[in-house]
């Protein structure tokens, strides 16, 4: 079998507050299926994320609440850490930008940066709150989103728009610390000078063509991050800093740059490459081979919140430094709304992962369950109670646990549960075999296209299928008079069954593990279903 190798980059979650499932619809369990998919078809896959403890978001809330960040980090990434595995998100390593490691690498990638002429150093005026003697980057500083007019955009972007935004261009800005008009005083820093790079950036993402080879399909890349990254490109891109005058982060590691770190979007996407290191390190793996080589494919996901950073800011930071894989698709999702609004922390308007799991114990793929099959992949979507328990009580009950159940119950009422034998086929046999056949191929290439919703959909259509079988024939009624039809209605029943247990695994882990329990399904892989 010819083994194909894979990283795949989950969105580094801020470690200042728990997960919503906003969060989760976003960019892990779309990643977790896809990971989850390839392993089973026997693929090479390194599964990265971790917690991002740097940049403002942070130092914010430790503010805030009156502690040193490096007390919040340490709180939101236990509880993070904890809530992605509860919940089945297997990560081959839940990693921290806060760790030596990872300062390492940032320090050692802005010094190659560097000295290839990556950055202009300029002095600007910027944001300054003269009460708490601070200058005001990302999210020390708010305003009126020029694009949408929300009140309460930062710095760095609108939360209500999705807009990437820089703090000259909020609309009557005010400092988020005292909430005074800031002035301006002049700094230093050191801006990545994007605008040098427009050329091959709109060839990379518009034609897949890098160095003037094929690179990658962009007819597979979802239109909203083409599109995006088409209209940012087209209105010309800006030099943007990648330092901030700060206290808590990457320290940048040349002279005359003291009381600065790394710009949190510098720094965060090196933290995918550190944790790979670290991985790599401890399961006696080279981490280049996950990086480098031309055999792997690299694939971020994301949210449609962070595509400007991972298609334009991070691609121009890997190929100025040299030898790096650039990605090969970055499915971005648009936004998981509740009850029919915008998911907010700071109005406390959301379903916090943590909490779901400890109140719905046992009910972690009725969630998943539902979240994939309302996800976010074209346009925003809706999460409601009212959908979540019509799609447990109407799909995962009536259709693929009946079926399960009725399987279980027959094999074990008739023969001890043991699997019967196969006789002579019928032509409605062979039908249902045939269909029965398709599923892998159908299910395994929606996920492979990154449609999720499309690849559970024909999930349960093969629920469906093995649910009219045993109705149209109704083999409890066949016993007594034609036991080897029955034999056979259920042998091909149990293959279904067998089938599900398979292509159940990316989607629902823990009801995939139970029935393969149940049918005493080991080692097995995705090409033994069908």
């Amino acid at each position: 079998m010819n083994v194909k190798r894979f990283t795949v980059t989950s969105a580094l979650p801020y470690a200042n507050g728990p997960l919503h499932i906003g969060h989760i619809a976003g960019a892990y369990l779309p990643a977790d299926i896809f990971v989850r998919y390839q392993k089973a078809k026997g693929n090479d896959v390194a599964f990265i994320c971790g917690s991002d403890e740097h940049g403002a978001a942070i130092t914010l809330k430790a503010k805030n609440e009156n502690v040193s960040p490096k007390k919040i980090v340490d709180k939101y990434h236990k509880i993070n850490k904890k809530a992605f595995k509860d919940f089945g998100i297997d990560f081959s390593i839940y990693h921290r930008t806060s760790d030596k490691l990872h300062h390492d690498t940032a320090q050692d990638f802005f010094k190659t940066l560097e000295k290839k002429d990556a950055f202009i150093k300029k002095m600007s005026r910027q944001f300054f709150d003269q009460e708490n003697n601070q200058f005001l980057a990302d999210r020390y500083i708010t305003g009126n989103c020029p694009k949408c007019d929300a009140d309460g955009a930062y710095g760095d972007q609108c939360e209500k728009c999705g807009s990437t935004l820089s703090p000259d261009e909020l609309i009557n800005p005010k400092s988020t610390l005292s909430g005074n008009i800031p002035i301006k005083k002049e700094t230093t820093h050191w801006y990545l000078t994007m605008q040098n790079h427009e050329n091959w950036l709109k060839d990379w993402i518009e034609n897949g063509k890098l160095n003037g080879k094929n690179h990658h399909n962009p007819n597979k890349w979802r239109s909203q991050v083409i599109g995006q990254c088409r209209s940012w490109i087209n209105a010309g891109l800006k030099e943007r800093a990648m330092t901030r005058d700060l206290d808590w982060g990457v320290k940048v590691p040349i002279k005359d740059a003291e009381g600065k770190v790394l710009y949190d979007w510098l720094d965060a996407p090196i933290g995918y490459i550190s944790a790979t290191k670290k991985w790599a390190g401890d399961n006696e793996k080279n981490w280049e081979d996950y990086w480098k080589s031309e055999n792997t494919e690299l694939i971020h996901f994301i949210g449609k919140d962070n595509i400007v950073f991972h298609c334009i800011i991070f691609p121009i930071i890997l190929k100025t430094h040299g030898d790096y894989n650039l990605p090969t698709n970055v499915p971005a999702n648009e936004f998981l709304n509740l009850e029919g609004e915008k998911l907010s922390t700071s109005k406390n308007w959301a379903i916090w992962l943590h909490e779901y799991l400890e109140e719905f114990k046992g009910q972690e793929d009725t969630l998943r369950y539902t979240l994939c099959a309302t996800a976010p992949e074209s346009k925003d979507t809706d999460f409601t109670w009212k959908d979540f328990q019509a799609r447990n009580n109407n799909e995962l009950v009536a259709i693929f646990g009946n079926f399960i159940n009725r399987v279980v119950v027959l094999t074990h009422k008739f023969w001890n549960g043991v699997v019967p034998n196969c006789y002579e086929l019928d032509v409605y046999d062979k039908d249902v075999l045939k269909k029965l056949q398709t599923f892998p191929a159908k299910i395994g290439e929606a996920i492979e296209k990154y449609r999720f919703r499309e690849g559970l959909a024909e999930f349960m259509n093969l629920a469906r299928l093995g649910n009219k079988y045993l109705t149209d024939i109704e083999p409890w009624k066949l016993r007594d008079t034609n036991e080897k039809k029955t034999e056979t209605v259920m042998y091909i029943s149990l293959q279904i069954a067998a089938s599900l247990a398979i292509l159940s695994e990316p989607f629902m882990p823990f009801s995939s593990e139970k029935l393969k329990t149940i049918l005493a399904l080991s080692n097995v892989s995705w090409n033994d279903a069908g």
